[in-house]
């Protein structure tokens, strides 16, 4: 069973990832159009994940998670932001989350390792589903935009 104390840990510090997590994406040569967008944008959509991480990881449907990263995919495809630097700062998003896991050094028995274990698996599968929606929804909105483009592509 996975530690109410870990996740309400890391739900408490949503602040602090959130900033961190922010000061990477707008520095990070590999998120350039990141640099563009504003602290408050940026923000709004990372503190949702970490402020509400136990809410995210318990979804017993896909659908909630398919809404919310489909309609993150359509507003960066609109603000001219590219699929890898999304699928960059989802994959950032996750590890800022396991090094503050880490950093913390509250996993020092095997029962706190276990319950990292399980964290690591739930955040994963929440990032793979949020990842796997986000693309799918770019590239509907980019073969919608550019129905030849996406005919030659295939």
């Amino acid at each position: 069973m996975l530690s109410v104390r870990l996740v309400q840990m890391i739900e408490d510090h949503a602040e602090e990832l959130t900033r961190e997590l922010i000061k990477d994406l707008q520095s990070n040569p590999r998120t350039p159009h990141y640099h563009r967008l504003t602290y408050e944008e940026l923000h709004y959509r990372t503190y949702s994940v970490y402020k509400n991480l136990g809410h995210w990881i318990s979804q017993k449907s896909e659908e909630p998670i398919a809404t919310n990263y489909s309609d993150l995919a359509i507003r960066r495809y609109q603000e001219g932001v590219p699929l890898e630097e999304i699928v960059f700062a989802l994959i950032s998003t996750k590890n800022h989350l396991y090094a503050y896991v880490r950093a913390t050094g509250l996993m020092d028995s095997a029962v706190e390792l276990h319950q990292e274990r399980e964290l690591r698996r739930l955040v994963g599968n929440f990032f793979d589903k949020a990842i796997y929606n986000t693309v799918r929804a770019y590239e509907r909105e980019a073969a919608a935009d550019h129905p030849r483009s996406a005919l030659k592509a295939a």
